[in-house]
């Protein structure tokens, strides 16, 4: 299993922007091949800071989401938000 986290800190402005959508596509994504689980946590320092935590049975199944029309749309959206660059790191859980 990969359990792929990702720190994406938005503009403050565009805060709700980002809880509405991807708590209105959380079971889209979690409906892709591959994928089991995800959450979208928010610093309790910075509000400004999310975390998006997502389990998938193989780097093959993230991959193939990352390159769907799904997240390629998602991501065009959501990246105009970013008040930096994001970070990612996939892990394995063994």
């Amino acid at each position: 299993m990969i359990i792929r986290f990702v720190k994406l800190e938005i503009l403050p402005q565009h805060i709700q922007d980002f809880k509405n959508l991807t708590s209105g596509e959380k079971d889209d994504i979690i409906a892709f091949p591959g994928c089991s689980h995800l959450e979208v946590l928010q610093d309790v320092s910075n509000p400004a800071v999310f975390f998006t935590v997502s389990h998938w049975q193989s780097e093959d199944d993230l991959n193939t989401y990352r390159s769907s029309d799904f997240f390629q749309g998602n991501w065009k959206e959501v990246k105009q938000w970013f008040s930096a660059k994001p970070e990612a790191w996939s892990l394995r859980n063994e």
